[in-house]
């Protein structure tokens, strides 16, 4: 695949996905912990620091999204959302991958989570994944649900009581599974 990939956001923002640069790290990082903070997607109960950050989200791939094109301020571009491609699991299973995604807060609902969806299914083909499973959707994660089942995702299994949120509801977790190609 030939990076950046562009899009334009219902918004006219223009936008490219790409691996994400070393200098860009930190940004992703606090992104990250804010989405932790809020207590209701990641189960991370607290801010990662930058080696559990490395460990986490660096494993393997990782992209961003960000603004294409630097303004008339001349500012830097602005980082809109980031994820991960990584084995979900070791050896002979290697072949099934799994992502995780963040778009910042008040970006959502704009086409930017769907942007790097759609981007991640056919980077993990090309990467040579055969399919991509998460192995914890919590089912409060309504926009995720919607958006990986527009993208052939399938439930295919329910954790129980999986996660505490952070007002301490308790809430199953979902399994989904996509097979690529």
């Amino acid at each position: 695949m030939r990076f950046p990939l562009i899009k334009v956001l219902k918004t006219g923002i223009l936008i490219e996905l790409d691996y994400m640069h070393p200098q860009e790290q930190e940004v992703v990082r606090a992104l990250l912990n804010v989405v932790i903070v809020e207590g209701k997607t990641y189960p991370q109960k607290r801010p990662l620091s930058q080696v559990e950050f490395s460990t986490y989200w660096l494993s393997k791939d990782a992209f961003v999204v960000r603004t294409s094109v630097q303004d008339a301020t001349h500012k830097p571009k602005e980082i809109l959302g980031a994820f991960y491609l990584k084995p979900n699991f070791p050896g002979r299973c290697c072949h099934i991958c799994n992502a995780g995604f963040i778009v910042q807060p008040g970006l959502r609902s704009q086409g930017i989570g769907r942007f790097m969806g759609e981007a991640m299914l056919l980077i993990a083909a090309s990467l040579g994944y055969e399919a991509v499973m998460f192995n914890l959707v919590f089912e409060t994660n309504i926009p995720s649900i919607t958006l990986w089942q527009s993208l052939g995702f399938e439930i295919i299994g329910r954790i129980p009581c999986a996660a505490k949120l952070k007002d301490e509801q308790v809430v199953d977790a979902l399994i989904m599974y996509r097979a690529l190609g």
